[in-house]
């Protein structure tokens, strides 16, 4: 297993952690990040847009006018797409835009990402936050203090409240419960910040003996 520094709210070095290599160490795996992302965003399209067919467009239930001596051409509705005001031909209608993925390729393009994270060193790994109550200046100069630059995703777990208002008013940081880690969000921020309580896969952690 791949050991990091661990870190403390302040900014400085509390320990090791051992970062799981099932989880960390792999082989970034491009094509399945490729697909399961593709496959997420379709899934948040809403399909509800639409249009009429002729035969959903209101009146042309006459035809227009007799079928010869008019010297126009034959027509029977003017509800027909050519009409204006008439109906829309292969236009949108209503759809899910959901692929089905595997949850095996779904695991896999998640690893895939915060290990490509962890290769390029933007995985930082915090002992607690310990903020005593909802701060955003203690949360940016926490961020400060890390040496975290750019956008930031930060796993929080749910009953640390006092972290997740800290930071949920920074612009550049996105906050995401451990449950609903994913590829994509892994691969739209720069760094990824865990504390020891959400690291996935329960990696062991060794203490400074100092």
């Amino acid at each position: 297993m791949a050991q990091i520094t661990l870190k403390n709210a302040a900014g400085k070095d509390a320990g090791t952690v051992e970062l799981d290599d099932n989880t960390f160490g792999i082989q970034p795996n491009v094509p399945v990040m490729h697909q399961v992302v593709t496959a997420q965003l379709a899934a948040r399209r809403s399909g509800t847009q639409s249009t009429k067919t002729r035969s959903e467009v209101a009146g042309g239930g006459a035809k227009p006018y007799r079928q010869k001596g008019t010297g126009n051409a034959r027509q029977g509705s003017i509800r027909a797409p050519h009409f204006s005001g008439g109906g829309v031909a292969l236009g949108p209608k209503p759809r899910k835009y959901v692929q089905k993925t595997p949850k095996k390729m779904v695991n896999l393009a998640l690893r895939s990402a915060l290990s490509d994270r962890a290769a390029e060193g933007k995985v930082v790994v915090v002992d607690e936050w310990g903020f005593d109550g909802p701060s955003t200046k203690a949360a940016k100069s926490a961020l400060a203090g890390l040496g975290i630059e750019g956008k930031v995703l930060v796993v929080v777990g749910r009953d640390d409240a006092a972290a997740a208002l800290s930071f949920r008013n920074l612009t550049e940081v996105q906050l995401i419960a451990p449950g609903e880690l994913n590829a994509y969000d892994v691969l739209c921020n720069d760094y990824v910040v865990f504390t020891q309580a959400v690291l996935p896969q329960g990696a062991a952690t060794e203490k400074d003996e100092k």
